[in-house]
């Protein structure tokens, strides 16, 4: 079932989602499951799959030589998508990234999706590699999420990149993307950022989750700016509490987001990682109170694969 349809049905309750990772590469589906079932309980509506882009590593060879060799540590996501749908009957949303794919990559990938029943995808530029400054597209492949939805978009009216191809079957999927309530790093202020996502959302998009954010403030600023802008399609809050005291200055740096002064200043006091999770587990809990009094059509969690902190914030909400 298409995410659209599912927040169109529930008439304005409040779903619940979360987002897991691939297990390491050598690991099996059992550690998908221990993130998963403890969160059966709240009936998610939909799981999203991250997808993991290759690292480059430098090994040594013959005679001093280093070669460059391309590694992917969490490879699977297509794979995981299929399992976890017909294990547990939940729809799923596959990431797609443009960074490793070429577009007959894409297309292809696509294909193997709408053959395993799935039809939402999640559709992202992706980040850099490691060794990279900047994001440097693949040959071949898209530069950012706009052709990439584009890409996806066209397959729902049946046009495929193989111009000679006649009476290709469309493939429909409904379309994700991701939006930044404090906006995107690369962005050079709000309103340029949300005008890209506007045109995301015209090429094809059916609906945006945000980037984690920890003051409501920023999420309903952003919504509002959004719909002045002409967007009008569901905006769903991503949650990500807080667990350890490294998350205050990890946090800002990798997802360039702000945490409010009463909330650091609260961590600061802790002494434990264990006192710091049941801080950042209160602010996530009042956090999704308010977003729900508001209305908002989801709550979208990013577990990073550890589900018990989400787990007690969701029995407090849902």
């Amino acid at each position: 079932m298409k995410i659209i349809d599912k927040f169109n049905e529930a008439k304005g309750r409040t779903l619940f989602s979360f987002e897991i990772l691939p297990p390491p590469k050598g690991r099996h589906f059992e550690d998908i499951q221990k993130a998963i079932e403890p969160l059966l309980e709240f009936e998610p509506a939909y799981i999203n799959v991250t997808y993991h882009r290759e690292e480059y590593v430098y090994k040594k060879r013959e005679k001093g030589y280093l070669e460059k060799v391309a590694v992917r540590k969490r490879p699977g996501t297509v794979g995981i998508c299929a399992a976890i749908k017909y294990k547990y009957n939940i729809d799923t949303v596959p990431h797609l990234i443009c960074g490793g794919f070429t577009k007959e990559e894409t297309e292809n990938a696509l294909i193997d999706l709408s053959f395993l029943g799935i039809d939402n995808v999640l559709a992202l530029r992706g980040d850099p590699v490691k060794t990279e400054t900047h994001f440097v597209p693949t040959p071949g492949g898209h530069t950012n999420a706009l052709g990439l939805v584009q890409q996806i978009s066209n397959l729902g009216k049946g046009i495929y990149l193989d111009e000679d191809m006649q009476d290709g079957e469309p493939l429909e999927f409904c379309i994700g993307v991701a939006a930044y309530p404090e906006k995107h790093v690369e962005a050079p202020n709000l309103a340029m950022d949300i005008e890209f996502l506007k045109k995301k959302i015209e090429a094809g998009a059916s609906y945006a989750v945000t980037q984690l954010f920890f003051d409501n403030r920023h999420y309903f600023r952003f919504v509002e700016a959004c719909r002045q802008a002409g967007i009008t399609v569901p905006i769903i809050p991503g949650i990500k509490p807080i667990s350890r005291k490294s998350h205050l200055t990890y946090m800002p740096k990798f997802f360039h987001v702000e945490i409010p002064e009463v909330l650091a200043r609260a961590i600061e006091r802790c002494s434990t990682d264990k006192e710091v999770e049941e801080v950042g587990t209160e602010w996530a809990i009042q956090q999704c109170k308010e977003l729900i009094k508001a209305g908002v059509p989801s709550l979208h969690f990013y577990t990073m694969g550890r589900s018990t902190q989400v787990q007690k914030i969701a029995r407090q909400i849902f």
